[in-house]
């Protein structure tokens, strides 16, 4: 894990510098890095941006007491696990590792509305993407088992096209992180779960 040390350092940094008091923390993986325009898509819900790039489930798991530090929001956004499946783990340890944040966030949030983002597809992963689908029904079954503050965003179908392949114009050209309408597309996705969960 010492390779995220400077990018949790940042993080940590970060947190500190803060002017305000963040209600809707997005925690996970360069997918959240990369959002530029976060701020300003969620300023209605005072986001802050914890993504650290390359992050995998696991990394947000074992960073997580560090980088949650200074902060006491009303509500969670987490995507990550993306990068455990490209590194080659299987969908049973990452759903793993998503219960042991689950334990995390309980112990240091009690019951906070708690939204996981599904794994997306990309175009340079799609021979993993049988992997990626088994892996978001797991996290979606354990989430509507629990049936408590935890809610799945389903942004997976909705980035392919009629073929059901990925939709090229969400992605950049490394066929893995969003481009601008890709992000588009999520935080129309996102706002909508979040505005009828209300």
């Amino acid at each position: 894990m010492y390779w995220y040390e400077d990018e949790v350092k940042r993080l940590e940094k970060d947190g500190l510098k803060i002017g305000f008091e963040p209600e809707t923390l997005f925690y996970g993986s360069s997918s959240i890095r990369m959002w530029t325009s976060l701020y300003n898509d969620f300023s209605s819900i005072k986001p802050v941006n914890l993504g650290f790039g390359g992050s995998t489930l696991a990394a947000c798991v074992w960073f997580f007491e560090r980088i949650m530090e200074p902060y006491h929001p009303k509500k969670l956004i987490i995507y990550a696990g993306d990068n455990d499946l490209g590194d080659g783990r299987h969908p049973e340890e990452v759903f793993i590792f998503f219960q042991q944040l689950v334990v995390k966030i309980n112990e240091r949030f009690g019951d906070l509305p708690c939204y996981f983002v599904s794994l997306k597809p990309s175009i340079s992963r799609w021979p993993k993407m049988d992997q990626y689908k088994y892996t978001n029904n797991l996290i979606e079954s354990e989430i509507v088992k629990r049936d408590n503050n935890w809610q799945f965003i389903d942004v997976f179908k909705k980035m392919l096209d009629t073929a059901n392949r990925p939709k090229k114009e969400y992605y950049l050209s490394d066929g893995l992180h969003l481009s601008e309408k890709g992000y588009q597309l999520w935080k129309e996705v996102i706002i909508s779960r979040i505005m009828t969960n209300h």
